[in-house]
């Protein structure tokens, strides 16, 4: 599930008035409930509560073994024009859907705008993460399997490419 569907579904559940919802696709579930707090006009409510409940999938938590690695620049080439793709969450950066499976971009490979280009693992979560430019993958600035800050640096691409 991704971060924009899971937004969609906290805006649900508070602008509702449904108290908890659950949802399940392909082996991961999220419950997302609200508490109704009484308050002395009976409308207040705290925010929504998510409470996650994953089945791990092992072809892709598991740290890769024996594929092949994204070539990741050692420095990043400042240019004006490449524009950075940043993480939107902390976890786990995965370049594949699985351990056996090719990276979703490479370097010097043309993206378009909502192309899957990772994985961020968050929670047991797996998050796809599409592009929100057109343009050539110029630098892949993490490793598969690694641990990715929020607004990290993942790629660089350069949208005249």
């Amino acid at each position: 599930m991704n971060e924009k569907y899971l937004k969609k579904l906290i805006s649900l559940v508070e602008e509702s008035k449904i108290e908890s919802l659950e949802v399940s696709n392909w082996g991961r579930k999220v419950k997302i409930s609200k508490r109704l707090l009484a308050s002395s006009n009976g409308s207040s409510q705290e925010p929504a509560i998510i409470e996650t409940i994953a089945t791990p999938r092992s072809d892709v938590v598991s740290k890769p073994k024996g594929t092949t690695s994204l070539p990741v620049a050692e420095t990043p080439v400042v240019d004006s024009n490449l524009v950075p793709v940043t993480a939107p969450m902390v976890g786990t950066f995965y370049a594949a859907p699985s351990p056996e499976s090719d990276p979703y971009v490479s370097v010097n490979q043309k993206i378009t705008v909502g192309q899957v280009i990772c994985i961020v693992e968050a929670m047991k979560l797996m998050n796809e993460i599409e592009s929100d430019i057109s343009g050539r993958v110029a630098q892949v600035l993490v490793e598969n399997a690694q641990p990715v800050e929020y607004g990290q640096t993942l790629f660089l691409i350069d949208p005249n490419g």
